[in-house]
């Protein structure tokens, strides 16, 4: 349970680093933020897992460039749902999204699936291996 609040706090943060980087994307508050995260992980369980089944000729047909729309769509959608959490235009969307999974993927390495910050220790054994 920890983990998914770690993994909800992080995907606010994404968004949050996403509307200072992207002119097109504006958060009022950090609660229309987290309201965004919530409702984002939520569209993304349900609905982008559909999408992506459904347009999954065009993603071949663009060698997975497509999933970049799917992403956007679903940014749309939580801007349209969350008073608080505004995104002007197409392209803002886009690259919203593309900061978002980015920020998020960079953030989640260091989180394992229970929520703890882990790391690996390597340390030089005998020669040239490591353990």
């Amino acid at each position: 349970m920890p983990g998914l609040f770690i993994r909800w706090l992080i995907l606010t943060v994404s968004i949050i680093a996403a509307s200072y980087i992207i002119g097109g994307i504006r958060v009022d508050s950090f609660f229309s933020a987290v309201f965004a995260a919530a409702i984002l992980g939520v569209l993304n369980a349900f609905f982008r897992p559909i999408l992506l089944v459904l347009t999954l000729p065009i993603n071949i047909l663009t060698l997975g460039l497509f999933t970049f729309v799917i992403n956007a769509l679903m940014l749309k959608m939580a801007s349209g749902v969350i008073p608080g959490f505004h995104v002007y235009g197409f392209w803002a969307a886009v690259f919203g999204a593309l900061i978002i999974s980015v920020v998020n993927w960079l953030l989640l390495s260091f989180v394992s699936d229970q929520g703890r910050v882990g790391y690996i220790d390597l340390q030089r054994k005998e020669g040239d291996r490591w353990e």
